[in-house]
């Protein structure tokens, strides 16, 4: 087994500096984001790791992909009765970042979380393949379930319930929205002396401020 205490890497590929950072979070977000995207070495650049507090005061982190970034800020979508849509009911904010780690660079969004409209989940679940909005329906999202036969069975059904009808979004299941209070991005410098930019919402407006690392 190869130790972890000994895993070494000098960080090389970028600089994070207050002159050249995008005049907004979203235009700083936007702009690594679509960095990501057009790197054939990034895998899902989309994806973020999603970390929520229950009613009981435990923290849990999964990874999701995330569906909208705009002014507004990050949306996803998920079961309502899911872990995630349990603990957002009982404890509505919520951190989630976005790893590039090829470049680098992660960048975090924290904030409140609202559902998203009904109509905007539609729309969304509309544009979904047949297959994803089958499974939408026929997973009974962190219940535990018996055998995979058991949940085979479940999509089996949902397919024949929906054969000749297209397939609507069911009524537990939506997009949430981050609406965040700050913004982090974080790029891997030389000597762990890392550059950290803070977007921080200061009542109207939002502040930029460096952070050590």
């Amino acid at each position: 087994m190869t130790d972890p205490a000994g895993m070494r890497r000098t960080y090389l590929r970028g600089v994070l500096d207050e002159s050249t950072v995008a005049p907004t979070w979203l235009g700083q977000l936007l702009d690594w984001f679509g960095q990501a995207v057009d790197d054939l070495g990034s895998v899902e650049a989309n994806a973020i790791q999603l970390a929520t507090v229950d009613a009981d005061g435990r923290p849990a982190v999964r990874t999701v992909l995330a569906k909208g970034i705009d002014e507004h800020g990050v949306t996803f979508f998920t079961n309502y009765d899911s872990a995630k849509g349990r603990a957002l009911d009982a404890n509505p904010y919520a951190e989630a970042v976005f790893a590039w780690l090829a470049h680098e660079r992660q960048a975090r969004v924290r904030g409140r979380v609202e559902r998203v409209s009904r109509a905007e989940t539609e729309a969304y679940f509309a544009s979904r393949p047949r297959g994803s909005q089958l499974g939408a329906w026929a997973s009974p999202q962190s219940e535990v379930v018996p055998s995979r036969a058991v949940l085979d069975e479940l999509y089996h059904a949902t397919e024949r319930r929906f054969a000749d009808a297209d397939v609507p979004a069911p009524p537990n299941w939506g997009g949430y929205r981050i609406v965040p209070d700050a913004v982090e991005f974080w790029q891997g410098r030389p000597d762990r002396l890392h550059d950290r930019l803070r977007f921080r919402r200061d009542g109207d407006a939002w502040v930029l401020e460096r952070l050590a690392p």
